[in-house]
């Protein structure tokens, strides 16, 4: 019985070991953490100088702050007919209460490296993006996605 109890605590405290502390939050970056559940940011990006704007979106299941500074992003990118559901550790600061999504060369699996600062506040974003030819701005709003109908 002694051997028994013995085995079912290694087993217990192995298992606790590998379980990932939770990462302490500030109320903003919890607010943060809250605001980005299952939504979709809708939007316009230009490219270089130009003047036209073209249609975007980006679509977020959750995030989730794993260290300081850097989030797991779970998302789903969808372009030019492409549609991808990836985890990605990005790099976010806080200027105050507004969070700032800071990418540097930063590789996006089937899509390649990226630059960008994007800072997301009351319901919108806003930022830079580039990549090794092109680069521009980028805006728009922070909006619940819509439940697929039921079938």
């Amino acid at each position: 019985m002694k051997l028994l109890a013995c085995s079912l605590w290694i087993f217990a405290a192995a298992i606790a070991q590998n379980v990932p502390a939770p990462v302490a939050m500030t109320a903003h970056e919890k607010q943060f953490q809250e605001s980005m559940v299952d939504v979709a940011l809708v939007g316009y990006y230009s490219s270089g100088d130009k003047a036209e704007l073209k249609e975007d979106r980006y679509v977020i299941e959750r995030i989730t702050k794993v260290k300081e500074d850097l989030w797991n992003f779970e998302v789903r990118i969808q372009y030019n007919k492409k549609d991808v559901k990836v985890a990605m550790p990005l790099p976010v600061k806080f200027a105050g209460d507004t969070p700032v999504i800071s990418l540097t060369n930063f590789t996006v699996p089937g899509f390649g490296s990226f630059t960008a600062r994007v800072l997301i506040y009351d319901g919108s974003y806003a930022g830079t993006w580039g990549d090794a030819k092109h680069g521009g701005k980028l805006f728009g709003k922070i909006v619940k996605n819509t439940p697929a109908p039921a079938q």
